[in-house]
């Protein structure tokens, strides 16, 4: 009993006394931006008014504001558990009102093209389940917090939803050139799903669609998802296709990471812009 009480105090005092070195919570109402390298930031760098850079164990978070709203821009590193990690120190630390994710994502639904813009109504986590002789069998994450089983699908924040589709409604994006001449990028609503993979792979791409009815691939979102869910903090997921995730999708990433991640950015800077404006009519 002793030796119990003991170890409880050296942790109470450890934690009590371990030093950060970013700046307290603040009590003002404020986002967080998520993408899982740079290159996806890069639009929302270069808008950020009065920028300040801020490390919590080493990683580099960018605190300021964007169009009027108080703002976190963070790389989260690329894969599920970076994202995982990143989120949940960001919901500790900065106590957010909402985090969305950006960036860019492979297509899965054959009419998307390089550009185009999926909103996420649901998202999922294409490899965690059961993986049997006839294929995967896809299955809810536990819960960390109540241990009961999620479902396989998580949806966003309504009230965030409604933001973005006002916000695909108004905002301008540049026409496309393409072989067979200029296209104005789409903007839907779909399935996002996350996995630790990077698809390349016409076989997996069908795959996805016929069992998820997947619109969109990538490596983060549905992780940034359950962790927003089991803390209940507001979550969205934003994605931009770079490429086909088919045979082509290593060449297509290179080529396209960079304007599909200026159209996601521009789509996700309206929507703070909203949430700026809705602040300011309190």
């Amino acid at each position: 009993m002793q030796r119990t009480i003991h170890l409880i105090l050296l942790a109470v005092v450890f934690f009590s006394s371990h030093p950060t070195d970013a700046a307290e919570p603040t009590a003002s109402p404020r986002t967080c931006i998520l993408a899982a390298f740079d290159d996806e930031l890069a639009l929302l760098y270069r808008a950020l008014a009065e920028p300040k850079e801020e490390v919590l164990h080493g990683i580099h978070f960018a605190a300021g504001k964007l169009k009027g709203r108080n703002v976190i821009v963070c790389r989260s590193g690329i894969g599920k558990v970076n994202a995982a990690m990143v989120t949940a120190l960001l919901i500790q630390h900065y106590r957010p009102c909402e985090i969305i994710f950006t960036g860019i994502a492979g297509g899965i639904n054959l009419e998307l093209r390089p550009g185009d813009i999926v909103i996420a109504s649901k998202t999922a986590q294409h490899d965690f389940g059961t993986l049997t002789a006839e294929g995967m069998e896809v299955r809810g994450i536990k819960s960390a917090v109540t241990w009961q089983r999620n479902p396989v699908f998580l949806e966003p924040d309504a009230r965030l939803m409604a933001l973005a589709d006002a916000a695909a409604k108004r905002i301008k994006l540049a026409d496309i050139e393409t072989r067979d001449g200029k296209r104005h990028p789409r903007i839907i609503k779909g399935v996002v799903v996350t996995g630790d993979v990077f698809v390349a792979s016409p076989t997996k791409k069908a795959e996805l669609r016929k069992a998820l009815g997947a619109d969109a691939v990538e490596m983060e979102g549905a992780a940034v998802a359950q962790v927003c869910q089991d803390l209940r903090v507001p979550w969205l997921v934003v994605r931009s296709i770079s490429d086909g995730a088919d045979h082509n999708a290593l060449q297509d990433v290179d080529s396209f990471t960079a304007l599909a991640a200026q159209n996601s950015a521009h789509l996700v800077m309206d929507i703070v812009a909203q949430l700026a404006a809705e602040n300011n009519r309190k």
